[in-house]
């Protein structure tokens, strides 16, 4: 909706100028994203337009079940609006990404033609390798095996899965 620049609740998309991307989708509804690069959120204005001033946002809610994923993006939304920047506690870090960064590693040494002890020495170092590899456990080599059936399948499309999680 349109709103007074005054207003304590509007925001006014010309202040979100560095961190706003709005597009117009094939249907006339605008899509905007507000990014510094490393977090984001999306909008999408069912009504009306952030091309024309301040505006206070409708936000649209039902349900127990439904509501719950909304909840955490329209906190996001209202701790940027106040703040103008990204809340770091909004945004927790992903404990699967070290182990999807580890695939790629293992997916380059693969494709670089080095074998698995190879990559678990550059990964875990020699002296680990040289104690582990060989030992009572198989649990280096186990690592390194899961690590590269991992990166074959992401390197065969399954990345694609990790853009779409969470949609």
């Amino acid at each position: 909706m349109p709103a007074a620049s005054a207003d304590p609740d509007a925001i006014d998309p010309v202040a979100l100028g560095r961190w706003l991307t709005v597009v117009a989708g094939r249907d006339g509804r605008e899509h905007a994203v507000l990014s510094d690069g490393w977090h984001h959120l999306r909008l999408d204005v069912e009504v009306g337009t952030l091309s024309s001033g301040p505006v206070i946002l409708r936000y649209r809610l039902q349900g127990s079940a439904s509501a719950r994923p909304k909840l955490l993006p329209l906190r996001r939304l209202i701790e940027f609006s106040l703040h103008r920047r990204f809340t770091r506690s909004l945004y927790p870090p992903d404990p699967r990404i070290a182990r999807w960064l580890l695939m790629l590693q293992v997916h380059d040494g693969l494709a670089a033609g080095a074998r698995h002890r190879e990559i678990a020495g550059a990964l875990y170092g020699a002296e680990r390798v040289a104690a582990d590899w060989e030992g009572t456990s198989d649990s280096l080599r186990s690592r390194i095996r899961r690590l590269a059936d991992g990166a074959r399948r992401l390197a065969r499309g399954g990345y694609l899965a990790l853009m779409r999680r969470g949609r």
